[in-house]
């Protein structure tokens, strides 16, 4: 309890600030390396650094001898095998810091979003684009196939070709990629959507009722662009207010 109270007397604001910087630092690399194969280089990690404590705390001769001993080379395995991981996530740090490297994943993956749906309108492609942010899209994601490459937007203009096999369901996009297309999502049963709206839209909808995702939908009869967010529906905006609405709610403050 004395050393409680201690600790308090002589706490100073810098230590406030310095707390404060180092939250923030971890919390940004957290959000770097949420994917699964990232995390596993962290866990990697802290069972190292685990073991290492708890051998030098335990006076563990054995296990601190082989720490010491092969430790090294596990550490190179984990960069050999992790190598297109480490590489990404200190190119996302590159593009301008913990902060400007996540605002900026952002802007680019709108700007290739709003690029491909006015390609979509051009060419009279109907499409369907939802956003993952919070809530998990697990299921929605497991209905359709496993895609996992970059968001380009000549991909998702390829996506969305006529006739193809994943152009009638929806695309998932998640941590900034193309997780998955041809997905299936559950249709809004609100009786207040107006009759015109067809399958597409009500799934974006529907979609957006039941988690907090956005989705974009490109309607293949009237080549409109609507916006779907917490149940609602923005219709027939244009290429730049997609963008804009996409910044707004779609960039991760938190």
């Amino acid at each position: 309890m004395n050393n409680l109270i201690a600790l308090f007397t002589n706490f100073r604001m810098v230590d406030a600030l310095d707390i404060a910087v180092v939250s923030f630092v971890v919390y940004q690399l957290l959000l770097l390396v949420r994917e699964v194969r990232a995390i596993r280089i962290v866990l990697g990690f802290v069972v190292l650094f685990v073991a290492a404590a708890i051998a030098s705390q335990f006076h563990l001769l054995t296990l601190d001898w082989l720490l010491s001993n092969v430790g090294p080379f596990v550490l190179i395995s984990f960069v050999v095998v992790f190598q297109p991981d480490l590489r990404r996530i200190i190119t996302q740090i590159g593009r301008g810091g913990f902060m400007g490297g996540v605002f900026q994943g952002d802007a680019l993956l709108f700007k290739e979003i709003t690029t491909a749906v006015r390609d979509l309108v051009k060419t009279r492609r109907g499409a369907l684009i939802v956003i993952e942010r919070d809530d998990s899209l697990q299921s929605v994601f497991e209905s359709g196939t496993k895609i996992e490459a970059e968001a380009t937007a000549e991909l998702l203009v390829t996506l969305f070709v006529p006739h193809s096999p994943l152009h009638d369901g929806s695309v998932i996009i998640r941590g900034g990629k193309i997780a998955a297309a041809g997905c299936i999502l559950p249709l809004s049963q609100n009786p207040n959507l107006s009759k015109s709206y067809g399958t597409r839209h009500r799934a974006a909808v529907g979609i957006t009722e039941e988690t907090d995702a956005l989705a974009i939908v490109v309607s293949e009869e009237n080549h409109t662009i609507a916006f779907a967010m917490a149940g609602k529906i923005t219709p027939e905006i244009d290429g730049d207010t997609l963008e804009e609405m996409l910044t707004l709610y779609g960039t991760k403050v938190d």
